[in-house]
């Protein structure tokens, strides 16, 4: 949730949460008309075209923050690398990688791992800051302008986002003082509507508490909307400005290679997992959680296993990391990689086009996450993307909207960035339930990063089944067999709520659907 939204009375009760009533559990993958739930009709799909079919597993690499490979609906789908021995300090298959079991990590070293970043936009301020010290606009050469323009430009973006964030930690800190001060005066640790509705505020402080979690309980109970949204927003907002948005921070020291080399590539370590995995475990259900099994949840895929890259940390992930992550998961028979990361910058476009380039050479579905702005990426960057810096465009790749699971105004999901000619097609992604690691938990969480998987999962399943379809295949298959939507939806234009056609938001013009997918994948030509 979005800092500013919490601190936002008007904003909070206006939240666009579906409500424990009308939610569904597995609701991504059931279906529109016999369900009145706009998932992908997986559920039909394995009921009325998959039964007593036969199906190769599929390798699906989750490029991400980390994995929990022994949570209880993920170990079973967790991939073991055979070539290799564990714990032996020895590159048993001479790939370049020691003792690479179950993936890499290319966030860690021989003393721990990253969890914390800087933004790409703070890194390039940091360069620039040494390389164009001491100069101004008048002293600056001809050859440096554009370059030196583009620093100023970058300076000031990083001094507004850093000013906007302390501002946001200094609105939660507060909100969270007052609301645990009301809290206590209750005294209960999980507080009902009825507790607050009973609480007598004596100050404006409690008053605006008081209307603002009336405003929340109605979807949530009050432990679930503390841990989540005001110790997460704290956590994010601590992040921001700590980390984030510090020119002064750089933990790449952890990692021990030269960040600044692009072709470097045998570096990191075998820890797929990492100090915070919540938004890896959480993909990686979403893709193929056990659906073997009688607990948690069903993934979209029954047949894969999920080798897990770590590359992206809690901040902007490097060009570096991500061209490696994708020729690792490439190199290791990866056929479906889900990229549910993006940035505004890129340090290193070039090194990251290559590395698809050769993803798409190794017959590789790519599926990226299209970002959460509420951004027109048609024209505002949302990196990697599909388009090389030549101009052409990579053949098989997909980019993904989240969509909610009502066909009303609301189909589009409030955060999603949309794109008619850069994002392909639109999938679940509020709300939905999955795995996050340690306890063998699980939660929900809403974002394109939860779209892409819902793709990823869907590519894998017809790999599966029909292995002999090639990724550009495959994603043809995807963009021809959505569900169109033929109705406006509601989207964000500044400070405007506007209405658009769906058929605008991306280039399929639909939401991507299991069921019409393998009919068409069955009879594909």
């Amino acid at each position: 949730m979005n800092i500013k939204k919490l601190l936002s009375l008007a904003l909070l009760a206006a939240l666009p949460l579906l409500s424990s009533a009308q939610q569904k559990a597995n609701w991504q993958n059931l279906d529109l008309k016999t369900d009145t739930t706009f998932g992908i009709s997986t559920e039909k799909a394995y009921k009325e075209l998959l039964k007593g079919k036969k199906s190769t597993p599929v390798l699906v690499a989750v490029l991400d923050g980390g994995v929990d490979l022994n949570h209880e609906d993920l170990k079973r789908v967790i991939w073991t690398n055979k070539k290799e021995v564990a714990g032996n300090g020895v590159d048993d298959d001479k790939n370049g990688y020691v003792d690479d079991v179950h993936g890499w990590n290319f966030l860690g070293g021989k003393t721990g791992s990253v969890e914390f970043e800087t933004l790409e936009l703070t890194r390039l301020v940091r360069r620039d800051n040494a390389r164009f010290a001491g100069i101004t606009a008048s002293t600056v050469t001809v050859k440096d302008k554009a370059a030196y323009e583009a620093f100023v430009n970058n300076r000031t973006e990083l001094e507004k986002q850093l000013a906007t964030a302390k501002s946001d930690l200094q609105g939660i800190t507060g909100f969270k003082y007052y609301l645990d001060l009301v809290v206590k005066k209750i005294g209960k640790e999980n507080p009902t509507a009825k507790d607050f509705e009973a609480f007598k505020a004596t100050t404006k402080q409690e008053e605006g508490i008081k209307a603002a979690v009336l405003g929340i309980l109605n979807e949530m109970d009050f432990k679930t909307f503390y841990d989540t949204q005001i110790e997460a927003g704290l956590k994010q907002a601590t992040g921001q400005v700590n980390y984030n948005l510090n020119i002064d921070y750089d933990p790449r020291s952890i990692v021990g290679d030269n960040p600044n080399d692009s072709k470097e590539r045998f570096y990191g370590n075998n820890d797929i997992k990492g100090p915070d995995a919540l938004h890896g475990s959480h993909v990686s259900g979403i893709i193929g959680a056990d659906r073997t099994n009688t607990i948690g949840i069903k993934g979209v895929a029954d047949n894969v296993i999920i080798i897990g890259v770590r590359n992206t940390p809690n901040g902007d992930e490097r060009d570096k990391d991500v061209a490696n992550a994708i020729r690792y998961a490439a190199d290791n028979g990866a056929k479906v990689l889900n990229m549910s990361f993006g940035k505004s910058y890129s340090w290193d476009k070039a090194v990251v086009d290559e590395a698809v380039k050769y993803a798409v050479s190794k017959d590789v579905l790519l599926v990226h996450a299209a970002g959460n702005d509420n951004n027109d990426v048609d024209v505002e960057n949302n990196f990697p993307t599909a388009k090389y810096l030549d101009g052409s465009i990579a053949s098989s790749w997909l980019t993904v909207g989240a969509s909610g699971p009502k066909d009303d105004e609301t189909l589009k999901a409030a955060f999603s960035n949309y794109g008619k000619t850069t994002v392909d097609v639109f999938a679940p992604g509020v709300r939905i339930l999955s795995t996050v690691p340690d306890n063998n938990k699980y939660i929900e969480e809403d974002g394109t990063s939860m779209a892409a998987p819902v793709v990823a999962g869907l590519a894998a399943l017809i790999r599966s089944y029909y292995p002999k379809l090639t990724a550009i295949q495959v994603k043809d298959i995807i963009m021809k067999s959505v569900v169109k939507v033929n109705h406006n939806v509601s989207t964000m234009k500044g400070a405007d709520t506007v209405s658009i056609p769906f058929a605008d938001l991306c280039v399929s013009g639909g939401i991507v659907n299991a069921y019409n997918a393998l009919k068409l994948a069955a009879s594909y030509k």
